[in-house]
């Protein structure tokens, strides 16, 4: 997650991390995907159903980001490219 602050990231490459994190959690649980099980349920077996997914850690870090860059001095070179 290292430098999330900054990722731009495509609807088409979020809608690609969160089906692999799902087909990772699928793996974990040891469901296939012909057993129908919708993904709320897997994230429950999986004990994540109230945990955020990677794209709202990102977005939370990204606001973070903004809020730090808005405090920031004029004269600050983050400042001057926002």
């Amino acid at each position: 997650m290292y430098g999330a602050e900054v990722w731009q990231i495509p609807t088409r490459e979020i809608n690609k991390i969160l089906s692999t994190d799902m087909d990772k959690l699928r793996r974990s649980a040891r469901k296939s995907r012909m057993e129908r099980i919708k993904n709320e349920n897997i994230k429950e077996i999986m004990g994540l159903k109230w945990k955020p997914d990677i794209i709202d850690i990102t977005e939370k870090k990204r606001l973070q980001w903004y809020g730090h860059v808005k405090r920031m001095p004029e004269e600050r070179i983050p400042k001057l490219i926002m």
